[in-house]
């Protein structure tokens, strides 16, 4: 069979088997992969991989099996990995004995068996299951220029454009062959032309605009297109500090996952928008302005897919992607004051926030005062995916509401801001 890719003699007996049949699979796949989008060679992985795949679901069987062969033949990643959250935690995230038999025996009844076959990959550890790997407790936080092996939307898109490294969205096991062959082949967002902006986005708010919901226009406009963020800076400066880099995150997460964004440029804030400015623009990008009106338009175009489209709210997921240290107690400030301005003690709902473990036990160590207040006030902490967890049909079918852009889009839960979650999970409902 003939490839388009040139290949080196080193990888060319790769593929021909001099590494063994089950390398040479994964060789193949990837000369195939990068055939697809047309890439003409490989360049090498920098740094730890981060998989997509971190749920046990009985209907994955051609993943274990893979995962078995990979391990048969005693291949693994050389620099460990994270993987995306766990789908499940009963502890702090409570299920009724039917939608805990749907998650053990149906749904995820495979997860011990596939976390051992993960760590005998390389997985990072027991601790590194998070959507936010690039966070500095998780200690996978790519350079500037670095080239990854990574799937999960939000962190590509993350990782590309805040940080600057390099990383197409790749999909499930594409990801972890290109961690464990060192290599991945060279197109769109890894190459200079590929990382241009075909759209330039004109922000002409009057006031900071939120980040769930600007990312969502944007999202949405652009599809998988690299947008070009002028305007923005003036709300949220124009320094990648703890805070700017939280609404970025989020931000991005909704770019990703309303549209298919995995990379765009912040006018005076994100590296390569420093460095190379206007350059970055190609000469053919179009433009889309977004004010105030335009933003009202899209949030109003969020459907209300709940069953009884006016039940009252049940549970409130906060942190998808998984929250930062930062945020934490962001929002352990945002509840004191709500509670303290309806006279309250305790939240009215079952409100759930999802951060990374490490994350977590940084928050409880160094600021154990916001963390024992949100405890107090009867809100849970876990390092869940809530996406993971609302695909169980019985959860998908509760109303449940959250400031995630990203949950909306992918289940049944209602979107509302920061300052809508907090009031409406303190009074209990609307």
């Amino acid at each position: 069979m003939q490839y388009k890719m040139k290949l080196t003699p080193e990888e060319e007996g790769i593929l021909n088997g001099s590494q063994g049949e089950v390398m040479a699979k994964v060789m193949k796949s990837l000369v195939l992969y990068g055939d697809a989008f047309g890439a003409e060679r490989f360049v090498p992985v920098v740094g730890k991989g981060h998989l997509v795949t971190s749920f046990g679901l009985s209907v994955l069987q051609p993943v274990f099996k893979i995962m078995d062969e990979l391990i048969g033949a005693g291949l693994k990643v050389e620099e460990t990995f994270t993987v995306d959250p766990r789908p499940i935690d009963y502890a702090n995230v409570k299920c009724n004995p039917i939608e805990k038999l749907i998650f053990s025996k149906i749904m995820y009844g495979a997860q011990a068996p596939y976390e051992a076959q993960l760590r005998k990959l390389g997985l990072k550890g027991d601790d590194a299951f998070t959507c936010a790997s690039y966070l500095d407790e998780v200690d996978n936080v790519p350079k500037k220029g670095d080239v990854l092996s990574w799937a999960e939307s939000s962190a590509v898109v993350f990782a590309n454009s805040v940080l600057g490294a390099r990383c197409n969205r790749n999909s499930g096991i594409i990801e972890l062959f290109g961690s464990i062959l060192g290599k991945v082949p060279e197109f769109d967002l890894l190459t200079d032309e590929g990382r241009k902006a075909k759209w330039i986005v004109e922000v002409k708010t009057t006031k900071k605009p939120e980040a769930q919901i600007l990312g969502s226009a944007i999202g949405m406009k652009v599809m998988e297109d690299v947008p070009y963020v002028k305007g923005l800076d003036a709300w949220i400066g124009t320094e990648l500090n703890e805070a700017t880099k939280g609404y970025l995150k989020d931000f991005g997460a909704a770019t990703a996952s309303n549209g298919a964004v995995g990379l765009y440029h912040i006018e005076n804030l994100t590296p390569e928008a420093v460095e190379l400015g206007d350059a970055l623009i190609r000469d053919d990008a179009k433009t889309y302005v977004i004010d105030d009106a335009e933003l009202e338009r899209v949030r109003k175009s969020y459907p209300n897919i709940w069953k009884n489209p006016n039940a009252n709210p049940e549970r409130v997921f906060i942190g998808c992607p998984h929250l930062t240290f930062t945020q934490l107690g962001e929002w352990a400030a945002r509840f004191e004051a709500e509670l303290k301005k309806q006279g309250k003690s305790k939240v009215a709902l079952n409100v759930v926030m999802t951060s990374p473990v490490p994350v977590i036990e940084h928050f409880k160590k160094d600021n154990k005062a916001a963390y024992d207040k949100l405890l107090s006030y009867g809100i849970k902490l876990t390092s869940i995916c809530p996406l993971m967890y609302m695909n169980n049909p019985l959860c998908g079918k509760k109303a449940v509401i959250t400031n995630s852009n990203k949950l909306r889009t992918y289940t049944t839960a209602r979107y509302f801001t920061d300052d809508e979650i907090t009031a409406i999970a303190v009074k209990g409902g609307f």
